[in-house]
C-alpha cells in the first residue's frame, strides 16, 4: 500500500484528488496538509511515501516544504502538481528536490501511474514541462564539455553526450537523436546508457530531471 500526503491550500481540491487516487486500491491517503509547512510537520507524524505538492500557497510554499521534507526525509517522494509550468518555478521546485513535477490537467489515471512510478524510484515529468527548458541551441552548442557532482563525485560530459541529452529534453526518440546528430542509433543507446552508468541514475527522464538540476541546458 502506497501512502500519500496531498498538500494544497484549497480543501475542494486536496479532498477531490483524494477522492481521485483512492479509486486505485493501491493508494492510501493518510494525510491532508494546506501549506508546505503542515506537510513537514505531518512527515514526521504520517510518514508518507509520497507526497503531492501545490506551489502557490501561503505561509509556505510548495518549494519550500519540498525542501524541508527532502532536508529530513529523503526517502519520501515528493511530487509537484500544479496549474504553474513556467521555468522558473520548475527550476525551482527541481532544484529544491521534487522527484516529479505534473500539471493539473493530467488525468487520474496519468496521476496514479505517476505516483507509483515515483514510489518505485522513477523520475516523472510531462513533456510539455520539459520543453520549458529545451530552448536556445545556440547556448548548447557552445558548450564543449560540462563537470556535474553526482554522489559527491565530480563526472564530465563530453559535447556528444551533452547534445544528446539536450534533445532527449526535447522528447526526441533515439531514432530522431540519430537522424538529428547524423550517428547511427546505436551509438546513441550506448551514449545514453554511457550516461546513466556515469550519473548512476535509471532512465531518460531522470537524465532530463538531472539536466534541470544542474543547470546543464
Amino acid at each position: 500500500m502506497i501512502k500519500v500526503l496531498i498538500v494544497d491550500d484549497q480543501i475542494i481540491l486536496r479532498e477531490s484528488l483524494k477522492f481521485i487516487i483512492e479509486q486505485d486500491t493501491d493508494i492510501n491517503v493518510v494525510g491532508l496538509a494546506g501549506n508546505g509547512a503542515e506537510a513537514f510537520s505531518l512527515c514526521g507524524k504520517l510518514k508518507p511515501d509520497v507526497v503531492l505538492m501545490d506551489i502557490m500557497m501561503p505561509d509556505c510554499d510548495g518549494v519550500e516544504g519540498t525542501r524541508l521534507i527532502k532536508s529530513k526525509y529523503e526517502s519520501i517522494k515528493v511530487i509537484i502538481l500544479t496549474t504553474f509550468n513556467d521555468e522558473k518555478n520548475v527550476s525551482r521546485a527541481i532544484k529544491s528536490g521534487a522527484d516529479g513535477y505534473v500539471l493539473k490537467d493530467i488525468s487520474p489515471e496519468q496521476l496514479i501511474l505517476a505516483i507509483k512510478s515515483v514510489f518505485n524510484g522513477f523520475s516523472i515529468m510531462q513533456q510539455s514541462t520539459l520543453n520549458t527548458f529545451a530552448q536556445s541551441k545556440e547556448k548548447r552548442n557552445k558548450k564543449s564539455s560540462k563537470t556535474v557532482k553526482t554522489g559527491g563525485v565530480n563526472v564530465k560530459l563530453g559535447n556528444r553526450e551533452l547534445e544528446i541529452l539536450s534533445l532527449i529534453v526535447e522528447g526526441k526518440n533515439n531514432k530522431e537523436i540519430a537522424e538529428i546528430m547524423y550517428i547511427t542509433e546505436g551509438t546513441v543507446k550506448n551514449t545514453i546508457s554511457q550516461m546513466l552508468d556515469k550519473l548512476k541514475l535509471k532512465d531518460r527522464t531522470q537524465l532530463a530531471v538531472f539536466a534541470v538540476k544542474n543547470n546543464i541546458l
